[in-house]
């Protein structure tokens, strides 16, 4: 990363004198320093919630992320995975050193960490609105993607560092560093000759921003002039420091339905066009990310557009069906109230072509298959916590079951009398219409009833598990180990209660995955790039969520790794010209 003289912009601070002061005197200035501070900000977050450069970055930011200066930090995250893992993350990191600081003459420890702050932002701009070409073409949305830019914030800790440091700019392979004003900042940058496009520009003094076109450098120092920056942006500010964390490795802000409309004009996009079609109708999504000894914290949020008319319901009531399941169970996905999770996917997917499942589709499935109302027969009574488990089963007399696991429903009813009757009318139509024996059983003294199929093999059980919770598994057969209710259950294991966070508390949902023992006997079906290096690093995946606010929900993920002890440094770099 070529950087500017800053020399210019330099400014010594004035040594403060010593004060002497006595306790009294001392308690009475701090005391009236917070409440001027307090009246001053009309009870606004401080600052030190924000990310580095939050009031720079223009709102337009797609997104952005801040990471830790900190080398212990960064060793600290080399050493969690396997070695494969570790290979090819130290491999990325060789190469965006290489392309951003040797290639261009720097080390970063010898010439940015003595004077930057303890995080830096890089930030992905959205592309500038322009007139549609005359006669537009076809593309693979790579034009889209290339239209983007970035904008490096570096906060700027010690002045006179940066200046000796920064005060000659390392020369370029080729063309030449010109200088020029823009509403009164002094800008440095490469010349049009120059193989690599750069800008870069410093802030008061106490901000060095690097970027990627002349034009960026413009959109950033716009930005902070008319104050129309990231801290600016509807929510930003109220729903950011909700997630803050002390030193966090990283933080990151995602503009989603920009975001979701650029990655669906790319032709070779990650997520398909029916997640982000579900991702535009968050207003934002931020995190913060922090290193811990067993592996990687995330805190989240995300949040509605505040002024705008859709609002959540603010009910966490979940938080007991891992008390219900046995402790063997692989995957396990809670939620307070299935009702209200239907009506709330209803009303951002009705009419929207995009939608992972039209709820109109799914209507007339169920009707089809079972002849019920999807709403009025069986969602009327699913109004209390639920869960979805995958269970694996037991072989007895060493005979092998003829499936390896069941995929377990239970949910809370409202209404015993009505979802009774609906489970027998689904009862009645396994049996008329697939041809199922319909099988009344016993499991410690309750009844189950059992699907058998035509060639004998039994398929699903449903019963109660006391006066309120239903339940149906599909799959091997399980009812014993959850009637009666299990004495060792998921939520009494080690491995849940320090992969599932403890907060927020209440919670609307838990999702729990053992990867190692689930990855090892079932595929898992692919949703990220190199997903199986990922997982063999993985053991095991927690979250916790919880409605925060009517405009927003708030996300605990804890993942806990494999670790390698004894991670040697990254290699040296060859700066160009020290040779």
């Amino acid at each position: 990363m070529a950087l500017p003289v800053v020399s210019a912009l330099m400014k010594n601070k004035k040594n403060k004198p010593a004060l002497v002061l006595t306790l009294s005197s001392a308690g009475l200035l701090i005391g009236g320093g917070v409440a001027a501070y307090w009246l001053l900000t009309q009870g606004r977050p401080f600052a030190r919630d924000l990310p580095v450069g939050a009031n720079i970055i223009p709102q337009d930011a797609l997104f952005t992320a801040s990471l830790s200066t900190d080398p212990a930090q960064w060793q600290k995250f080399r050493e969690f995975g396997t070695k494969q893992t570790q290979v090819e993350l130290d491999k990325n990191l060789v190469q965006l050193r290489d392309r951003f600081l040797t290639n261009n003459g720097y080390d970063f420890q010898k010439h940015i960490s003595p004077w930057v702050g303890e995080q830096v932002t890089i930030a992905i701009l959205a592309p500038e609105a322009t007139k549609p070409a005359p006669n537009p073409v076809a593309t693979d949305g790579s034009s889209v993607m290339n239209q983007q830019s970035l904008v490096v914030v570096l906060p700027i800790k010690n002045p006179e560092q940066a200046k000796s440091i920064l005060a000659q700019p390392k020369a370029l392979k080729q063309g030449k560093w010109i200088d020029r004003t823009y509403k009164g900042i002094a800008i440095k940058e490469t010349d049009p000759t120059s193989t690599e496009s750069l800008s870069t520009a410093v802030l008061d003094g106490r901000f060095l921003i690097v970027t990627d076109s002349p034009k960026t450098t413009e959109r950033a120092i716009t930005a902070y002039k008319n104050k129309t920056t990231l801290s600016k942006t509807a929510g930003f500010t109220d729903n950011f420091p909700k997630i803050a964390t002390y030193q966090p490795f990283a933080q990151f802000y995602v503009n989603v339905p920009y975001s979701a409309k650029i990655a669906a004009a790319s032709g070779n996009r990650h997520l398909p066009a029916q997640v982000l079609a579900q991702l535009q109708n968050n207003q934002g999504l931020a995190g913060s990310i922090t290193l811990e000894s067993q592996g990687i914290r995330i805190k989240g949020i995300s949040w509605l557009n505040p002024n705008g008319q859709r609002v959540l319901a603010v009910e966490n009531k979940a938080g007991n069906m891992q008390k219900r399941v046995p402790a063997e169970t692989l995957m396990m996905l809670s939620g307070g109230n299935l009702q209200q999770l239907w009506k709330d996917y209803v009303s951002t997917s009705q009419g929207n072509p995009l939608s992972p499942f039209p709820p109109e589709q799914l209507r007339a499935g169920v009707k089809s298959l079972t002849n019920l109302d999807l709403e009025d027969d069986l969602l009327s009574w699913m109004g209390n916590e639920f869960s979805v488990s995958v269970i694996p089963s037991s072989p007895k007399n060493g005979l092998s079951d003829d499936f390896r696991a069941s995929l377990v429903f239970m949910v809370r009813t409202s209404d015993r009398d009505r979802a009774e009757a609906s489970l027998k009318q689904i009862d009645e139509v396994m049996k008329t219409q697939y041809q199922f024996q319909i099988q009344q059983k016993t499991v410690a003294g309750k009844p189950v009833v059992n699907w058998i199929g035509t060639s004998g093999i039994l398929t699903a059980t449903h019963g109660w598990l006391d006066e309120d919770v239903a339940f149906l598994a599909f799959g091997a057969p399980v009812s014993d180990k959850i009637i009666p209710k299990p004495s060792n259950t998921l939520a009494s294991t080690p491995q849940f209660r320090e992969t599932v966070p403890s907060e927020p508390d209440p919670t609307n949902g838990h999702f729990f995955l053992d990867v190692e023992r689930t990855a090892k006997n079932f595929p898992l079906p692919t949703l990220l790039p190199n997903q199986q290096l990922l997982l063999a690093a993985t053991r095991s995946i927690g979250v916790t969520t919880a409605v925060s606010d009517s405009r927003s929900n708030r996300y605990n993920i804890f993942l806990a790794l494999k670790k390698t002890k004894g991670v040697a440094p990254l290699p040296s770099p060859s700066i160009r010209g020290e040779e």
